[in-house]
């Protein structure tokens, strides 16, 4: 980038000197000042070290003046003596009106976005006539960096700790105070104990042989985060239409008999409890795409559109295909699960995806399913923050669950980043393609 461009970059002098200034005047606005900008939001480069070095004077519960401050920027060498008593009475003469820290601070910010959106076009541009690589790959990586720039991340930049700390801090107050759950809730119970519900970025695999009730487990999760958190919840359906999810998901919040929603064969009552959830449901923001053969390229694409995301599920992981063309199923595996785990991170939410289970546990006397039964690639294990496995003594002893009573199904946390493994027992009731929570749920580790 040339010197006449650096010229025309947008900032404003002014604002940034009576910004510090009115810092400098009263300290007891820096607060509200770091909710709106971080140091790298200044252009100064002078003026991004007198702002972390207020931020440091004021985390340290340190005073705050004229004279603490230039002794701390002489100390860390920004200035001489004689410069720094200079240009900090400067400043000091612009902090007039410590009433405008948050409009000052909020024209910094727009000011810096600026900066940031010409540095990626002019990155994205410089890549454009280069010709590298596949256009769609360039098309993802731009919106990437937009949508980073739109969600308040520069992902060009470290951070510092102290500013992560804050954040954490902060976070940590409201868990106590009751302000933030402790992550995304799944709705049951002995699942969130073992979870702490589901955290932002996380890749959660639900393993399980074909007919153990994966699809199901999904969408009761998802339906329970869309009607409780009242945030989108967006589901990638590659194996059933929208039509037929909608059908399982209207079956399992009514409880009504799929076959009878599938036939139309529905009494007064069955009519009247459809009518009752349909209307809770379509109040709900679901979001659901049936495209076959989806990327997670093409994912992330309708996913950055999304307002107040807040989970998304992907049924399942053996239909989809990866950006780039691989012959071995194994290494495209691979890559579909690495691009999900940066997805997740991307967009910062829980991301569910459904996997099918190799035949391996069908060839033990122990049929409950393992971390090696993950079929195609080992790097699913790896990529994933959070596996679960869905086993049922009555798939294989062929037990009628088609009653209202159900029977005990068994949802194996095998994987926790985050904390313990253990098994969570639950009640299925498969006409209802419905989980539940029962009675002393939490067992021992698998």
């Amino acid at each position: 980038m040339n010197d006449e461009l650096l010229k025309k970059l947008p900032f404003s002098l002014v604002t940034e000197q009576s910004l510090l200034g009115s810092i400098i005047i009263a300290p007891e606005v820096l607060d509200e000042v770091v909710q709106i900008i971080t140091p790298d939001d200044f252009y100064i480069s002078e003026h991004t070290q007198i702002f972390m070095t207020l931020k440091e004077l004021f985390v340290n519960s340190r005073d705050i003046d004229f004279v603490t401050l230039v002794d701390a920027l002489v100390t860390k060498g920004v200035y001489n003596e004689a410069g720094a008593t200079d240009y900090i009475t400067q400043l000091v003469h612009k902090g007039n009106n410590a009433l405008n820290v948050k409009d000052y601070a909020k024209i910094i910010k727009d000011k810096s976005l600026l900066r940031k959106l010409i540095s990626v076009c002019d990155e994205v541009s410089e890549k454009a006539y280069s010709e590298e690589g596949e256009a769609a790959h360039l098309v993802d990586y731009a919106e990437s960096l937009v949508f980073d720039i739109a969600q308040g991340r520069d992902s060009k930049n470290f951070r510092h700790i102290s500013d992560v700390i804050n954040e954490v801090y902060q976070n940590l107050h409201k868990m106590a105070e009751g302000e933030a759950a402790q992550g995304t809730k799944t709705g049951f119970s002995g699942v969130d104990n073992v979870l702490a519900g589901m955290g932002n970025s996380d890749l959660i695999l639900v393993g399980a042989r074909p007919g153990m009730g994966k699809t199901s487990f999904a969408l009761n999760i998802a339906t329970n985060v869309a009607v409780q958190s009242k945030k989108t919840v967006c589901i990638f359906s590659l194996e059933m239409s929208a039509e037929q999810l909608v059908n399982r998901i209207i079956s399992s919040e009514a409880m009504i008999d799929s076959v009878a929603l599938r036939t139309g064969k529905l009494d007064a009552k069955q009519w009247n409890e459809i009518a009752k959830t349909t209307t809770q449901l379509a109040g709900s923001n679901i979001l659901i795409d049936d495209t076959t053969g989806m990327t997670v390229t093409g994912m992330k694409g309708k996913l950055r559109r999304v307002k107040d995301l807040g989970l998304v599920v992907v049924d399942y992981l053996g239909l989809m295909q990866s950006d780039k063309r691989i012959d071995n199923r194994v290494n495209e595996v691979a890559e579909i699960s690495r691009n999900l785990k940066i997805m997740a991170k991307e967009l910062n939410v829980p991301v569910i995806c459904c996997a099918q289970l190799s035949r391996g546990p069908e060839s033990r006397t122990d049929k409950r399913p393992m971390l090696s039964d993950l079929r195609d690639s080992g790097a699913i294990e790896q990529d994933a923050d959070v596996v679960i496995f869905l086993y049922k003594d009555d798939y294989y002893d062929k037990k009628d669950t088609d009653n209202d009573e159900g029977c005990i199904a068994e949802v194996i946390v095998a994987k926790n980043r985050h904390g313990s493994t253990k098994t969570v027992k639950m009640g299925w009731i498969g006409r209802y393609t419905k989980f539940r929570t029962i009675a002393n749920d939490v067992g021992e580790a698998p």
